[in-house]
């Protein structure tokens, strides 16, 4: 498999640091408030590689940490008159259940800062011991000056990233970090031999990442992903510390992913445009949402509107469709063309663009054969097997067919439709094929279809 390596500004050959095994790292939510589309798209993006990475046969372990100790989630606090438990415990399980609607499969670790206090008062202590931190009033900082290597990763600050580094007039060098914060008031607060206080933003990801996966040797992790925004500083100050207190490289590839914008303009609270996925999600299904967030590489700003998600929606209609002409039908394996060419597109650093003309001349091919000879059982078989793949891999298809095509329809119009069936199957027991007959033709007037089939009648809008 093929990646882009951020760092390095260019594809290069996934090797492993553990051959057959991938470590990857992803960075999670502060769970001050619901997710927003940028979640949505991320968290889509690494998960489509970690099942990718499954199917190529790579033993995966991931992380994604959730921040639940942040200077929003005090304020929010302020603002609520909550406690740190209450908002992060109701804002992490409102990121999860996003998360499941799109079929995001949940972390093998998931982490929390104030879990970390322990390892992350340790990483700050050899820090200080080593000289590469430094003590002021209000906290602990890092020394930038003092790592040779420091922007290596990121390469470069121009003055949008600039706008990103907070402001402090006692710091050595503007670029220093916070790694351990004292408490202004009566702020949530932990021990530590330098100062009750609280962690950091960047430190959390490097200590989380030494206690849960890290390996011996050059490099701790395979994989450090999340998106474009984090590269500086969030990542370059991650990559700083690890590297000064361990005297290892955090990760042998970086991976992000790029922006969201809503009708064209970047998404950003400041904008009033921040999307929330719960806010998508009423409005369309997850498995809808996800294709849709699927459909442009990851590389490449997402420009959100809702013309093109129902052009895309028209797609995933295609591979339901084929869905229902094998409906009951059992897998057998899938094509081996189907299978290698498509992890083929996405082992070329998730190439979506050419795994989905893929899975198009599939389907084209599948239901230009189906009709030619419908009863080809084998073929049939292949087909179903087509489909769970790409449902394994991409996270889509995962539905009863013919509940896609159920959707978008009212609560009250379903029970209608359903009082209906059930009344024709009492006449059809009955020999009342006459008022079986009318209630279809009924049904037909409400634009539904109907299908008997050996597990009872189906039904689509």
């Amino acid at each position: 498999m093929h990646i882009f390596d951020s760092h390095l500004k260019k594809k290069v050959k996934l090797e492993p640091i553990v051959p057959g095994k991938i470590s990857m790292y992803v960075c999670g939510p502060t769970v001050y408030d619901d997710a927003h589309l940028g979640h949505a798209r991320s968290s889509i993006v690494f998960d489509l590689l970690r099942r990718v990475l499954k199917e190529l046969g790579y033993k995966v372990i991931f992380v994604k940490n959730f921040t639940d100790i942040d200077d929003k989630i005090i304020n929010k606090m302020n603002q609520t008159g909550q406690s740190l438990s209450e908002i992060t415990t109701h804002y992490i399980q409102r990121y999860k259940e996003d998360m499941r609607a799109l079929n995001v499969l949940d972390a093998d670790i998931e982490p929390k800062a104030t879990e970390t206090i322990e390892e992350i008062v340790d990483m700050v202590s050899v820090l200080l011991d080593k000289g590469y931190a430094y003590k002021l009033d209000d906290g602990i900082y890092f020394d930038t000056t003092k790592d040779k290597k420091y922007l290596t990763l990121s390469q470069k600050i121009d003055e949008d990233t600039q706008n990103r580094v907070e402001c402090h007039f006692g710091k050595k060098d503007q670029k220093d970090f916070a790694l351990w914060k004292f408490p202004k008031s009566d702020e949530p607060s932990y021990d530590a031999p330098f100062g009750e206080g609280r962690p950091g933003w960047h430190i959390e990801c490097s200590c989380m990442i030494k206690k849960h996966i890290a390996n011996e040797g050059e490099y701790q992790i395979d994989i450090h992903g999340g998106g474009a925004d984090l590269f500086f500083p969030h990542h370059e100050n991650e990559a700083a510390q690890t590297r000064c207190a361990t005297d290892q490289t955090l990760s042998k590839y970086w991976m992000h992913n790029s922006f969201v914008n809503i009708n064209g303009e970047k998404m950003s609270k400041s904008l009033g445009n921040s999307f929330f996925t719960k806010d998508a999600l009423k409005a369309y299904d997850g498995e809808i949402l996800r294709f849709y967030l699927l459909s442009t590489h990851y590389r490449s700003n997402f420009n959100f509107n809702e013309i093109d998600l129902l052009d895309s929606k028209k797609r995933l209609d295609k591979i339901y469709r084929l869905k229902k002409r094998v409906y009951d039908k059992k897998a057998s394996a899938p094509q081996k063309e189907f299978k290698s060419d498509l992890l083929e597109a996405l082992s070329d650093d998730l190439n979506i663009s050419k795994a989905l003309s893929v899975i198009d001349k599939m389907t084209s091919f599948a239901n230009d054969k189906l009709d030619k000879n419908p009863k080809d059982k084998a073929f049939q078989k292949e087909i179903v097997a087509n489909l769970e793949l790409i449902s394994r891999v991409l996270g889509i298809g995962l539905m009863d067919a013919y509940e896609y095509f159920q959707l978008g329809i009212s609560k009250e119009e379903k029970e209608k439709i359903e009082t209906l069936l059930q009344e024709r199957d009492e006449a059809k027991k009955a020999k009342d094929y006459q008022k079986a007959d009318k209630i279809r033709d009924e049904l037909l007037s409400m634009d539904i279809k109907i299908m008997d089939t050996p597990k009872g009648t189906v039904w689509e809008k």
